[in-house]
């Protein structure tokens, strides 16, 4: 091991027990990106492009080998005690028709239609008024056709609701 890490900027290696460079804001200086500078002007170069408001150089001194070499040590043993497992992908059942997915039975009651926008429409498409329980109505039909797309989702192993699942069997 010559050197104890490269330059974010120029690639130039920073040796041990050097003086080297940090952001100042905590994205760039952080565990993940750990950004490092060999000087001000790789600081400076690397400012236009992460678009900070107010930055600075921070200085610092590299560690000793000795110091790296025990840090890296103590990572190993760490990441092999831990144990990481991979995302496992599952399909959720779908709901018999008998029970409800819902949570609250508020939503069950609420107006899905905005109900200015629905009477601007028809008021500029007919110059007719509209009345109170056309909403209610509205709602009801958006129900109708969300459950039929949430099941067609479903079928599909997914837990997203596309518009392709709205298409497969209404009518639209």
């Amino acid at each position: 091991m010559e050197y104890w890490k490269l330059c974010s900027s120029c690639k130039k290696p920073i040796q041990f027990k050097s003086k080297y460079y940090k952001c100042s804001v905590s994205t760039c200086s952080g565990q993940r990106t750990g950004y490092v500078f060999c000087s001000l002007h790789c600081f400076e170069r690397h400012l236009p492009g992460a678009r900070h408001r107010d930055a600075g150089a921070l200085d610092f001194m590299s560690p000793s080998i000795e110091i790296h070499l025990a840090s890296l040590a103590t990572e190993e043993s760490e990441n092999k005690s831990s144990t990481v497992t991979a995302p496992v992908r599952r399909i959720i059942p779908s709901a018999s028709p008998t029970t409800t997915t819902h949570t609250s039975t508020q939503t069950e009651d609420e107006i899905l239609i905005v109900v200015s926008k629905l009477k601007n429409y028809i008021k500029d498409k007919s110059d007719m008024n509209t009345s109170g329980d056309v909403a209610d109505i509205l709602s009801n039909f958006v129900r109708l056709h969300c459950d039929e797309a949430i099941e067609n989702a479903r079928k599909d192993g997914r837990k997203t609701v596309m518009a392709r699942d709205f298409s497969k069997k209404s009518s639209f």
